[in-house]
Order: structure tokens, then sequence, then C-alpha cells
């Protein structure tokens, strides 16, 4: 069941996309004409301490990196990219895990300051990106402090092993 919020006016509902049987929530619109109120939403699920903690956010390609973009512009804190594999130049970490659709690989810089970290994603299906996010982030040395998303389909994962912040459910 979907929160009520009025987000949902927004996003569009996409069935069977990528592929038969899974939804896509286009939040393309969202993006167009609500950005303010995108990031102030989504800063409003951080605790003002938890804040203070983070040093910088560790951003998913490739809607993350929307997200994430605008939350680093918001509060001046940087982008840690995880990006997908054979995209960053050595050295990196990899990490190969499931999607709701597939499997892929995702891989971080080895060589970036160690930091505080919050993940930031769009939206957390099964959890497998950030979980692989997380494993990722711990190998190059950083502290994952939970992790950050627009929409979260409780439905389709269990505990990530992590904290966890969303703005949305279904």
């Amino acid at each position: 069941m979907k929160s009520n919020h009025p987000f949902w006016q927004i996003i569009h509902t996409i069935p069977n996309f990528p592929k038969e049987g899974i939804d896509f929530y286009d939040i393309t619109p969202l993006l167009y004409n609500h950005v303010s109120e995108l990031i102030d939403a989504l800063l409003a699920e951080l605790s003002p301490s938890l804040l203070e903690q983070i040093d910088c956010f560790a951003v998913t390609e490739a809607r993350g990196f929307v997200i994430g973009s605008l939350l680093s512009g918001r509060t001046g804190k940087p982008l840690m990219l995880i990006r997908k594999k054979g995209k960053l130049p050595p050295p990196v970490f990899s990490e190969s895990y499931g999607l709701e659709y597939g499997e892929d690989t995702l891989e971080i810089k080895a060589d970036l300051p160690i930091s505080n970290v919050l993940l930031v994603d769009d939206v957390l299906a099964t959890g497998g990106t950030l979980k692989a996010s997380k494993i990722l982030c711990q190998k190059a040395g950083h502290t994952v402090l939970g992790a950050l998303v627009l929409l979260d389909l409780t439905k389709l994962h269990g505990d990530i092993g992590m904290p966890s912040y969303h703005v949305m459910s279904a």
C-alpha cells in the first residue's frame, strides 16, 4: 500500500518496465517541477545530529547521482560516486549483487579520504544495490551511517543491515 504522500500525484508508475512484472517509478516529473520540495523532504528525514555526522554522500548510479548532487549542493557536503563496473579509473573496489531483475557489479574509488558516509539512492527495492554499496564503502574504510532513499518498496526487502530513511513507501 502506498504511503499518503503528495509526491505520488507527481511520480508516474510504469507497469512491466524494464521487464514483465516490474513497476518502474518515474521520478522525472518530480525532478522537473519540484526539486526544492524533494530536497526539503529528503533532508527532513535526517535528524540534525545525523546530518552533522555525515562527511560525504555516497551516491549510486544513476538516479542516486541526481538526488545526491542536489543534497550535496544544498548541504555543501561532497559526493562519493558508486558506479557500474568499468566506469571509474583504478584503483577501485568491486562488488557484485542481485537486482530485482538481474545482476550487476558496482565499483567505488579505493583512494578517497576515509569518511562517514550516507548512502543515497532513489528507490530501495530488494536492497541489493544498497547492501553492495555498503560493502564497497566498508572495503574502502568508510563508515556507513545509513541509507537515504526517496521511495522504499518495503514488501520487496527485509533488513538491509543499516538504518534507512525514506520520504515515501509502497
